[in-house]
Protein backbone atom coordinates (compact mmCIF):
# COMPACT_ATOMS: atom_id res chain seq x y z
CA UNK A 1 0.00 0.00 0.00
CA UNK A 2 1.47 3.39 -1.00
CA UNK A 3 1.88 6.07 1.67
CA UNK A 4 -0.90 8.16 0.14
CA UNK A 5 -3.32 5.26 -0.21
CA UNK A 6 -5.89 4.82 2.54
CA UNK A 7 -6.68 1.36 3.80
CA UNK A 8 -10.33 0.55 3.12
CA UNK A 9 -11.31 -0.34 6.67
CA UNK A 10 -13.81 1.07 9.11
CA UNK A 11 -12.84 2.20 12.60
CA UNK A 12 -13.76 -1.26 13.95
CA UNK A 13 -11.46 -2.95 11.40
CA UNK A 14 -14.25 -4.31 9.19
CA UNK A 15 -14.37 -3.66 5.46
CA UNK A 16 -16.94 -1.05 4.41
CA UNK A 17 -20.24 -2.00 2.76
CA UNK A 18 -20.10 -2.67 -0.94
CA UNK A 19 -22.67 -1.25 -3.35
CA UNK A 20 -24.20 -4.73 -3.48
CA UNK A 21 -24.67 -4.64 0.30
CA UNK A 22 -26.33 -1.23 0.02
CA UNK A 23 -28.68 -2.65 -2.66
CA UNK A 24 -29.45 -5.66 -0.45
CA UNK A 25 -30.26 -3.32 2.46
CA UNK A 26 -32.62 -1.32 0.22
CA UNK A 27 -34.21 -4.55 -1.05
CA UNK A 28 -34.66 -5.84 2.51
CA UNK A 29 -36.71 -2.73 3.25
CA UNK A 30 -38.78 -3.16 0.09
CA UNK A 31 -37.42 0.10 -1.32
CA UNK A 32 -37.69 0.63 -5.05
CA UNK A 33 -34.35 1.74 -6.46
CA UNK A 34 -32.35 1.61 -9.66
CA UNK A 35 -28.66 2.03 -10.32
CA UNK A 36 -26.59 2.99 -13.33
CA UNK A 37 -22.84 2.61 -13.80
CA UNK A 38 -20.66 5.36 -15.22
CA UNK A 39 -17.13 6.73 -15.12
CA UNK A 40 -16.10 7.72 -11.58
CA UNK A 41 -17.39 11.14 -10.52
CA UNK A 42 -15.52 13.14 -7.90
CA UNK A 43 -17.25 16.52 -8.16
CA UNK A 44 -20.61 18.15 -8.82
CA UNK A 45 -19.20 19.32 -12.17
CA UNK A 46 -18.44 15.69 -13.10
CA UNK A 47 -22.03 14.75 -12.25
CA UNK A 48 -23.53 17.61 -14.23
CA UNK A 49 -21.48 16.67 -17.30
CA UNK A 50 -22.69 13.06 -17.21
CA UNK A 51 -26.37 13.19 -16.37
CA UNK A 52 -27.72 14.51 -19.67
CA UNK A 53 -30.96 16.05 -18.39
CA UNK A 54 -32.05 13.28 -16.00
CA UNK A 55 -34.49 15.01 -13.60
CA UNK A 56 -34.45 14.86 -9.82
CA UNK A 57 -32.44 15.94 -6.82
CA UNK A 58 -28.66 15.84 -7.04
CA UNK A 59 -26.52 16.44 -4.01
CA UNK A 60 -23.29 17.80 -2.71
CA UNK A 61 -22.04 15.91 0.35
CA UNK A 62 -19.68 17.32 2.96
CA UNK A 63 -17.93 15.26 5.62
CA UNK A 64 -17.06 17.50 8.55
CA UNK A 65 -15.76 17.37 12.10
CA UNK A 66 -15.74 19.85 14.92
CA UNK A 67 -12.88 20.60 17.31
CA UNK A 68 -14.13 18.00 19.78
CA UNK A 69 -14.02 15.26 17.12
CA UNK A 70 -17.75 15.04 16.37
CA UNK A 71 -18.35 13.83 12.80
CA UNK A 72 -21.07 15.25 10.55
CA UNK A 73 -22.13 14.35 7.02
CA UNK A 74 -24.13 17.10 5.33
CA UNK A 75 -26.14 16.37 2.19
CA UNK A 76 -27.49 19.39 0.36
CA UNK A 77 -28.68 20.36 -3.09
CA UNK A 78 -25.69 20.40 -5.42
CA UNK A 79 -25.78 24.12 -6.22
CA UNK A 80 -25.81 25.32 -2.60
CA UNK A 81 -22.92 26.76 -0.66
CA UNK A 82 -23.35 26.44 3.08
CA UNK A 83 -21.99 28.73 5.78
CA UNK A 84 -20.19 26.22 8.02
CA UNK A 85 -20.03 28.61 10.97
CA UNK A 86 -23.80 29.24 10.84
CA UNK A 87 -24.49 25.51 10.37
CA UNK A 88 -22.30 24.71 13.37
CA UNK A 89 -24.19 27.26 15.45
CA UNK A 90 -27.56 25.80 14.44
CA UNK A 91 -26.38 22.27 15.24
CA UNK A 92 -24.74 23.53 18.46
CA UNK A 93 -21.39 21.97 17.60
CA UNK A 94 -19.17 24.99 17.06
CA UNK A 95 -17.61 25.70 13.69
CA UNK A 96 -16.96 22.47 11.80
CA UNK A 97 -14.20 21.99 9.25
CA UNK A 98 -13.55 19.35 6.64
CA UNK A 99 -12.51 15.98 8.04
CA UNK A 100 -9.58 13.99 6.71
CA UNK A 101 -9.82 11.26 4.09
CA UNK A 102 -8.77 8.75 6.76
CA UNK A 103 -11.68 9.77 9.04
CA UNK A 104 -14.03 9.61 6.06
CA UNK A 105 -12.97 6.01 5.44
CA UNK A 106 -13.04 5.05 9.13
CA UNK A 107 -16.52 6.43 9.79
CA UNK A 108 -18.40 6.21 6.46
CA UNK A 109 -16.30 3.73 4.52
CA UNK A 110 -15.99 5.86 1.38
CA UNK A 111 -13.38 7.91 -0.43
CA UNK A 112 -13.64 11.59 -1.41
CA UNK A 113 -16.02 11.90 -4.33
CA UNK A 114 -18.14 8.99 -3.08
CA UNK A 115 -19.59 10.65 0.04
CA UNK A 116 -23.28 9.82 0.26
CA UNK A 117 -26.03 9.56 2.85
CA UNK A 118 -26.26 5.86 1.89
CA UNK A 119 -22.85 5.39 3.56
CA UNK A 120 -24.40 5.72 7.03
CA UNK A 121 -24.81 1.93 6.85
CA UNK A 122 -21.08 1.81 7.68
CA UNK A 123 -21.37 3.90 10.86
CA UNK A 124 -22.17 1.04 13.22
CA UNK A 125 -21.37 3.13 16.32
CA UNK A 126 -23.66 5.95 15.11
CA UNK A 127 -20.83 8.42 15.66
CA UNK A 128 -21.72 10.54 12.62
CA UNK A 129 -24.56 13.05 12.67
CA UNK A 130 -26.34 12.99 9.31
CA UNK A 131 -27.76 16.32 8.16
CA UNK A 132 -30.08 16.68 5.15
CA UNK A 133 -31.14 19.80 3.27
CA UNK A 134 -34.95 20.10 3.47
CA UNK A 135 -35.07 21.39 -0.14
CA UNK A 136 -33.29 18.24 -1.36
CA UNK A 137 -36.00 16.08 0.22
CA UNK A 138 -38.59 17.95 -1.84
CA UNK A 139 -37.06 16.71 -5.11
CA UNK A 140 -38.08 13.51 -6.88
CA UNK A 141 -36.35 11.25 -7.46
CA UNK A 142 -33.07 11.55 -5.55
CA UNK A 143 -29.73 10.34 -6.90
CA UNK A 144 -26.77 9.21 -4.75
CA UNK A 145 -23.65 7.10 -5.05
CA UNK A 146 -24.11 3.69 -3.37
CA UNK A 147 -20.72 4.01 -1.61
CA UNK A 148 -18.98 3.92 -5.00
CA UNK A 149 -18.61 6.99 -7.21
CA UNK A 150 -18.78 4.95 -10.42
CA UNK A 151 -22.48 4.25 -9.79
CA UNK A 152 -25.58 6.33 -9.10
CA UNK A 153 -28.60 4.93 -7.29
CA UNK A 154 -32.03 6.52 -7.66
CA UNK A 155 -34.71 6.37 -4.95
CA UNK A 156 -37.39 8.53 -3.35
CA UNK A 157 -36.87 10.94 -0.47
CA UNK A 158 -39.15 8.84 1.72
CA UNK A 159 -37.09 5.75 0.90
CA UNK A 160 -33.89 7.59 1.84
CA UNK A 161 -35.35 8.56 5.22
CA UNK A 162 -36.52 4.99 5.91
CA UNK A 163 -33.09 3.61 4.96
CA UNK A 164 -31.24 6.10 7.14
CA UNK A 165 -33.46 5.55 10.15
CA UNK A 166 -33.26 1.76 9.82
CA UNK A 167 -29.51 1.44 9.28
CA UNK A 168 -28.33 4.45 11.29
CA UNK A 169 -30.65 7.01 12.87
CA UNK A 170 -33.06 9.70 11.74
CA UNK A 171 -31.14 12.52 10.05
CA UNK A 172 -31.29 16.13 11.16
CA UNK A 173 -33.27 18.01 8.49
CA UNK A 174 -32.31 21.67 8.13
CA UNK A 175 -34.04 24.40 6.18
CA UNK A 176 -31.07 26.16 4.67
CA UNK A 177 -33.31 28.88 3.23
CA UNK A 178 -35.02 29.83 6.49
CA UNK A 179 -31.93 29.88 8.69
CA UNK A 180 -29.41 31.99 6.73
CA UNK A 181 -27.16 28.98 6.34
CA UNK A 182 -26.37 29.54 2.67
CA UNK A 183 -23.85 32.05 1.42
Amino acid sequence: MADTEIERRLLNGEPPATPEQVFAALDELGITHSTIQHAPMRTVADSMAMRDGVPGGYSKNLFLRNRKGRMIVVTLLEHRTVDLKALGQQLEIGKPSFASEQRLMHYLGVIPGAVTPLAVINDKEKAVTAVLDKALLEKHPLHFHPCDNSMTTTLSAQALLIYMQTYHQAPVVVDLDANDLTI
